[in-house]
């Protein structure tokens, strides 16, 4: 019983870990498009006439 429980527990600690880094590269890369957007919008307000 107890080489099941440890077993499960290293797969659950791997796929922890996997999500983990998933949700950091997402994280990381949706952050830099939003800045890169951002500054896009504020140097383009200027050439907006109303």
């Amino acid at each position: 019983m107890e080489e099941k429980t440890y077993k499960t527990m290293g797969g659950a600690g791997a796929l922890n870990i996997a999500v983990g880094v998933v949700a950091l590269v997402v994280g990381a890369a949706s952050g830099v498009l939003l800045l890169i957007s951002g500054a896009k919008l504020l140097a383009g307000r200027n050439k907006i006439l109303f």
